[in-house]
Order: C-alpha cells, then sequence, then structure tokens
C-alpha cells in the first residue's frame, strides 16, 4: 500500500493508518523541532502536541500527498509560537560555556547564524535543506508562487552567508 493510501484511510477514520503516517513522518518531525526548539525534551513534547493537532484536524487535508508537508508546517507553526512564549534565547558565548566546549563549532555557527535569521527565511531554508523539499512543494505548503519561494530562499541563503562571515564561520554555506 502506497504512502498516499496510507493518508486517504487516515482521513476516512482508520487509527492505524493514522499511527503508519506518524511513523513515517516522525523523524522528519523530530529533525524540525530540534532544529527551533534546541533541546531533546522541547522536541519530544513539541511531536506529541503536533501528533495531536495533526489527528485533530486530519479531515482538513485535501490531497494526502501533501501529509508530510503539511503536517511539518504545524509543527513549524508549533516551534515558532513556542518560541515566542519562551522571549527566544540566543547563543552567546557565556551560554556556549556553560555548555560546554564542542570540537566543531561550524554546527553551532550555523546553527547560531539560522537564528538570526528572520522567521520565514528560516523557515524556507528549513524546509528546503533539512527536509529536501522542491521548491514546488514549499510553494504549496505556504501558499504562495514558486517564483516567490525561489526569490525567498535566494535572499535567506545570502543572509544566512552574512550571518556567517560576521562572525569569520563557515563560509560553504
Amino acid at each position: 500500500m502506497s504512502f498516499e493510501e496510507v493518508v486517504q484511510k487516515a482521513i476516512r477514520g482508520d487509527d492505524q493508518s493514522f499511527l503508519a503516517a506518524i511513523q513515517t513522518v516522525k523523524i522528519d518531525l523530530y529533525k524540525t523541532a530540534l532544529a527551533y526548539l534546541r533541546k531533546e525534551e522541547d522536541a519530544l513534547e513539541a511531536i506529541q502536541e503536533v501528533t495531536f493537532r495533526a489527528y485533530k484536524g486530519l479531515k482538513g487535508l485535501k490531497e494526502p500527498c501533501y501529509f508530510k508537508t503539511w503536517i511539518i508546517r504545524i509543527m513549524i507553526n508549533y516551534c515558532n509560537d513556542t518560541l515566542k512564549k519562551q522571549r527566544r534565547i540566543i547563543l552567546n558565548d557565556d551560554l556556549l560555556d556553560a555548555e560546554g566546549e564542542a570540537e566543531d563549532h561550524s554546527l553551532l555557527e550555523i546553527e547560531e547564524a539560522m537564528q538570526r535569521l528572520d522567521e520565514r527565511s528560516r523557515e524556507i531554508i528549513t524546509l528546503k535543506y533539512f527536509h529536501d523539499l522542491k521548491i514546488k512543494d514549499i510553494a504549496k505548503t505556504l501558499d504562495c508562487p514558486e517564483g516567490t519561494v525561489k526569490t525567498w530562499l535566494f535572499k535567506a541563503l545570502k543572509s544566512l552567508r552574512e550571518n556567517l562571515d560576521e562572525k569569520g564561520g563557515v563560509s560553504h554555506v
């Protein structure tokens, strides 16, 4: 049975199919939550909440082929809401020292540079490079033309490069 058929059964009310669909996308949900929230326990809590929200709103999904995009969108919205509530803590040198030294700082530099991006830029880069979504799928998720997504992605990558250059960080982004 294809993934779309599983999602279609879930939309019709089959709980086992819903669980199978969630099982298929759980790694992507976790990666998204961790990229935004930065703590494992917060990411796991986000997965629980998003799974619940998806279960409640599943009947509203019109196209089963967009299940993954749809649920990742729910996750991104949840994470953005959570960050707004927490007043977002930005990594600084003191916090890095308190959490210990890392051998390879390039990942931390990229994460910090990502956090300095505006919400839309962070979202576009996450969808494109962390979830390997195609431009047309991102456009469908964000409900905008593909050309707009390409422009936003170009500007987001340019801002990310500038953020990394400011810190003297990784230059091959």
